[in-house]
């Protein structure tokens, strides 16, 4: 049965974390504040899970939602290959509004959706949201709105549209604080270098090239390196030889 808490009040709080800590358990999903709006979390490990929240927004596997964890250090145990510019920026903006797109650890077992691979990681910056991560370690998280909608600013607001799919709503008042702009996560990937904004969002470019200068904006493309001059042959040279037949390569294509 669906749930409202209080955060505001202490012993609501502790009661709330401690029954989404047990929904989290047992498969279900439950709406938490973040820094930026309310999200719909669920156990990242829990396919069961997973398939609850995206049914729940109306969202199909093609959209798989970002995860939130508690922790810098949790990076490593999720993503592998992460390049020295990503963790600068970790660094620099977690906890906080960006959103990092890595190459997942293969060894995990999850299902997120079609991810191809890579995962998208988050550190949030609010007390309610660590508090229960810290619980209940890394959950996948995505904003607590049917597909379509505005984004929940209050608990209340999400229970409007999410109603019986969510077992536990955290209620910890107006996200973003009021007077702060309602601006999602920016969104760099970090699979290759240079990084790439791919959703602008509450940490600006300006921001992010103050950490890493050649971070590409939302849109814009690496220069394309010169070819570098040919040296003139000192020396007639052998005629090449001649090029394989595509039809006879058996190399995997992608």
């Amino acid at each position: 049965m669906t749930t409202s808490y209080d955060c505001a009040d202490a012993d609501q709080r502790a009661a709330g974390l401690e029954h989404a800590q047990r929904a989290i358990r047992a498969h279900q999903c439950v709406v938490l504040p973040t820094d930026t709006v309310y999200g719909i979390g669920a156990d990242a490990f829990s396919p069961q899970a997973v398939t609850l929240l995206l049914a729940a927004k109306g969202r199909s596997r093609q959209m798989p939602p970002p995860v939130l964890i508690p922790r810098l250090n949790a990076l490593d145990g999720l993503a592998t290959d992460v390049p020295a510019e990503a963790r600068r920026l970790a660094e620099a903006f977690w906890p906080g509004g960006l959103t990092l797109i890595l190459h997942a650890q293969p060894s995990l077992d999850w299902d997120l959706g079609e991810t191809k691979g890579t995962v998208a990681l988050r550190i949030p910056a609010d007390d309610i949201a660590q508090d229960l991560l810290t619980l209940t370690g890394p959950l996948a998280v995505s904003s607590a709105n049917r597909t379509g909608q505005a984004a929940a600013q209050t608990a209340a607001s999400a229970q409007a549209q999410l109603a019986e799919s969510v077992e536990v709503y955290l209620e910890g008042g107006h996200r973003p604080s009021e007077g702060e702009g309602s601006e999602p996560s920016t969104i760099v990937d970090a699979t290759a270098v240079p990084l790439r904004v791919v959703r602008q969002g509450a940490i600006s470019l300006e921001r992010l090239r103050g950490v890493v200068p050649d971070v590409l904006g939302l849109g814009e493309e690496a220069a394309a390196e010169e070819p570098a001059a040919e040296e003139p042959a000192e020396a007639p040279q052998e005629p090449p030889a001649p090029a394989a037949d595509p039809s006879d390569d058996d190399s995997p294509r992608n």
